[in-house]
């Protein structure tokens, strides 16, 4: 059976096949030479999530913030927004805004959702934490049973229980958890996601056990239990690491949960430095992503990596870690740094995926639709370049729609070279676009989005073409 993110690959694949074939041009040689400029492309060339945290309010207020995450990533994770004390901050008290945002933005550019978490000893209520055995068991089933039932179809995966081992020996973490219901609330936080959605992924999830030591020894003994149950799916290795520190038993290690019949994921990845960083600590920062990344690329079971953050300053690192931080892939002004491009190379893409300029973060230019009575769509350039740039557009209903159509012809040498959360013949000077499979149907006043990146052979200023925007 295909899981969600499966699909979406399948319908995105075929809608750029179809396309490309209408033209009489071989996937092999234009797209796929142009999809290895984004993480997103390279990781989709080789079938792996590449995944990022997402702070949903920089989602919905920071344009750059937000087509960064749908350019350059397949796969969303909540930084926040799913765990306990933002879903049910009281007893039976349930608000999912945060996390419907995300899930709405991953479905609306083709993305995967890794759900983090049901279970963990932090961010956790008070309410929660002062029951008896038999109320906190009453409340984890029905807190998974809610969140797992809302979401199921949707996402995809989730970290189940988060953080159950203790830094001191491999013992169990001291916690509320373990102290009310024993380590048996494990199995059941398993059991209940498993019944609650039986086509996600479950993954047990925690830091510090990259490499082959106490801590993953006792990990692995619950993922051999979990394993024989049929109730555990995957092992998250948040892999919080410190620059130059990459365990050399890491790929051995993660080896030896796949050989139990799991997938791994890296869940959490950052790897921190002393500040201000110079050129060697960068350099040395970008070869630990790449030995990371190939790890993960090398194993058929790695499902995927997820950085915890997207620009330094999203990092939780130097609020934690005094004195430290620079630990993700992008500069605080989106640029991107020495590890986003052995990242991009480590997943099998090519070039330095630098932009020349620096990407616009104001004012971005803005076609004006023309009046449509069904709908209306505008272009707008988002992260330009010497040789191409980043574009977002915007799908508006005027009406309700079951699906739509875009039609507009470059003035220039633009050519789209990779798309997504579009359909339909996108390669020439005139394309023709239409939603996705999950993007199409719209009720009056509702929008969505989809992007591409282009690349024009001129060195002129990317323009920005009128769309006409009519209902399918």
């Amino acid at each position: 059976m295909l899981h969600n993110r499966q699909r979406r690959r399948a319908l995105i694949a075929g809608a750029v096949t179809l396309a490309t074939a209408a033209l009489g041009i071989g996937l092999s040689t234009q797209f796929a030479g142009a999809q290895a400029t984004t993480l997103r492309a390279a990781a989709d060339a080789i079938g792996k999530d590449i995944g990022v945290a997402v702070d949903v309010n920089k989602l919905q207020s920071n344009t750059q913030y937000r087509n960064t995450i749908a350019t350059e990533f397949n796969s969303l994770t909540a930084e926040n927004a799913m765990k306990w004390d933002a879903t049910e901050p009281q007893d039976g008290n349930y608000t999912f805004s945060q996390a419907d945002t995300l899930v709405n933005f991953a479905e609306d550019n083709g993305q995967s959702v890794h759900g983090h978490t049901f279970v963990w000893h932090a961010q956790t209520p008070n309410w929660v934490q002062g029951l008896n055995a038999t109320a906190m068991r009453s409340a984890m089933v029905d807190h998974i049973n809610t969140v797992a039932n809302r979401y199921e179809g949707r996402v995809d995966s989730w970290d189940v229980v988060n953080e159950v081992v203790s830094d001191n020996n491999g013992a169990m973490r001291d916690s509320f958890w373990l102290r009310a219901m024993g380590e048996g609330y494990i199995t059941t936080a398993f059991q209940t996601a498993r019944a609650a959605d039986p086509n996600a992924d479950l993954y047990i999830n925690d830091y510090s056990i990259e490499g082959d030591n106490a801590k993953s020894d006792t990990i692995y003994r619950l993922a051999q239990g979990l394993k024989s149950q049929n109730i555990l799916d995957g092992v998250g290795f948040q892999s919080h690491l410190i620059l130059g520190q990459v365990p050399s038993t890491m790929e051995a290690n993660l080896q030896r949960f796949v050989d139990l019949g799991l997938k791994v994921r890296i869940t959490e990845l950052d790897i921190r430095l002393n500040t201000p960083a110079d050129a060697n600590e960068l350099a040395q920062q970008a070869e630990d992503y790449r030995r990371v990344t190939e790890i993960c690329a090398e194993l058929a079971d790695c499902s995927g990596i997820t950085v915890w953050g997207l620009r330094d300053n999203d990092s939780w690192v130097p609020g934690t870690f005094p004195g430290t931080g620079a630990a993700l892939l992008f500069n605080d002004d989106f640029s991107k740094k020495p590890a986003y491009t052995s990242t991009l190379n480590a997943l099998g893409g090519g070039g330095t995926g630098e932009p020349t300029t620096t990407p616009a973060t104001t004012d971005p230019a803005t076609s004006t639709p023309p009046p449509g009575d069904g709908c209306t769509a505008t272009l707008s350039v988002q992260s330009p370049w010497n040789t191409g740039a980043t574009y977002s557009a915007t799908v508006k209903a005027n009406q309700a729609l079951t699906g739509w159509r875009v039609t507009w012809t470059w003035p220039g040498s633009e050519r789209i070279s990779n798309a997504w959360s579009v359909t339909g013949t996108l390669t020439g000077a005139t394309v023709t676009g239409a939603n996705a499979a999950y993007n199409g149907t719209l009720a009056a006043g509702q929008s969505t989005t989809f992007g591409f990146n282009i690349t024009k052979n001129d060195g002129s200023t990317a323009s920005v073409p009128t769309v006409t925007c009519t209902p399918a």
